[in-house]
């Protein structure tokens, strides 16, 4: 899988999330800092899967 597709999932879920975060009353503040995290994780996720690998 490429890297564009994986942050486009990736973006995808940290909407959801945040709209459920907002949607359940819970501070901007937190679903920022949720989402920051969100994001850190999958992108070093997405790295971790898709780059090359050494021979």
């Amino acid at each position: 899988m490429s890297f564009a597709l994986f942050l486009v999932g990736l973006l995808l879920l940290v909407g959801g999330i945040a709209w459920g975060l907002v949607t359940a009353g819970v501070a901007q503040v937190y679903v920022g800092i949720i989402c920051v995290i969100v994001l850190g994780l999958g992108i070093m996720g997405a790295v971790s899967r898709t780059r090359t690998k050494d021979p």
